[in-house]
C-alpha cells in the first residue's frame, strides 16, 4: 500500500523551514503533495499559481522531484483533497507552541471527518523564527529576505517589490 500525505500551506511565500518540512516529509512518503491552499483569513501578496510555480521551482532546485507533486486547492474542505488523491496523512509544519494550539483542532477535525491523520513536524532551529509573513513585511520594507527564502523566492520578489 502506497503512503500518499499532502502538506498544506499557504506558501505566501514559501520559505527555508516550509522547504525543510516538505523535504523531510517526502523521505517519509511514497508520494508527498505540496498543497498551496487559499486562506480567506490572510491578505496573499503572491497569486495561487505564482505560490504554485515557486513552490515547484524551489522544489526542483533542491533536488526533489520524483515523488513529489506541487498543486492548489481551493474548493471544498482539506481533507476533500486528501480523499481525491488518497492520502491518509496531513504533515503540518509547526513552529512553536501558538502553532500547536491552533493547528490541534484542526487535527481532530479532520480525523473525525475523513480518517485523516495530522503529523506535526519541527522545522530546522535555524528557520523556526521565519514566517511568510515576516518575510512578507521585510521583502516590503526593502530589507533582505535570502537568508529565509530560496533563491528563486528572493529574486522573484526583489523584482517585484522594486
Amino acid at each position: 500500500m502506497r503512503r500518499i500525505a499532502v502538506v498544506p500551506g499557504s506558501f505566501d511565500p514559501v520559505t527555508l523551514g516550509h522547504l525543510d518540512v516538505i523535504e523531510r516529509a517526502a523521505g517519509l512518503f511514497d508520494e508527498l503533495h505540496v498543497l498551496v491552499v487559499h486562506n480567506p483569513a490572510k491578505s496573499a501578496l503572491l497569486p495561487i499559481a505564482q505560490r504554485v510555480s515557486l513552490l515547484d521551482q524551489s522544489i526542483r532546485d533542491i533536488g526533489l522531484q520524483g515523488n513529489v507533486i506541487v498543486s492548489s486547492w481551493s474548493v471544498g474542505l482539506l481533507v476533500d483533497y486528501c480523499v481525491e488523491v488518497g492520502a491518509s496523512v496531513l504533515v503540518k509544519g509547526i513552529r512553536s507552541q501558538i502553532d500547536v494550539a491552533y493547528e490541534t483542532p484542526m487535527a481532530i477535525v479532520n480525523r473525525n471527518l475523513a480518517a485523516v491523520e495530522t503529523i506535526f513536524m519541527l522545522p530546522d532551529p535555524a528557520h523556526a523564527h521565519v514566517s511568510s509573513s515576516l518575510v512578507r513585511q521585510v521583502a516590503g520594507l526593502g530589507g533582505d529576505i535570502s537568508p529565509y527564502v530560496p533563491p528563486a523566492v528572493a529574486s522573484y520578489l526583489q523584482r517585484s517589490m522594486v
